[in-house]
This record gives structure tokens, sequence and C-alpha cells, in this order.
């Protein structure tokens, strides 16, 4: 005859698992989503960068690196 396997429960299980979201966990991403529709829909406030940008050049060097 085997004896009596004792076991606790998951602490999750014990005092119920809390699913509440704080506030921010939603503002913050509906507020990031709004803020990129709106720059979707209005193109015409945007303004092409003079110059060639640092992040080409960047590229630009990784890929003679990579190519070599």
């Amino acid at each position: 005859m085997s004896a009596p396997v004792h076991t606790r429960p998951h602490p999750a299980t014990r005092m119920g698992a809390d699913s509440r979201l704080p506030w921010w966990a939603l503002a913050l991403p509906t507020l990031a989503f709004a803020a990129l529709l709106v720059l979707i829909l209005n193109p015409s406030d945007a303004q092409a960068a003079t110059g060639d940008p640092l992040i080409t050049h960047l590229f630009e060097r990784l890929q003679q690196l990579i190519s070599r």
C-alpha cells in the first residue's frame, strides 16, 4: 500500500489571480495608435529630410562590410 501524497496548491489558484490591467496598459497603446493614425491620414504636413541622413551612411557601410 502506498502512502498518500500531499501537494500544496499553486499560490495563484489559492489566492486567485489578479487579471486587472493598470490604466496605462490600455491608454498608452491607444495613444500611440492614434498618433500614428493622425500622421498617416495627414501626409501633407510631412517634410522631406534634406541631405543624406546618418542612418543611410551606416547602412551603406554595413552592406559594404557584409559583401566583402
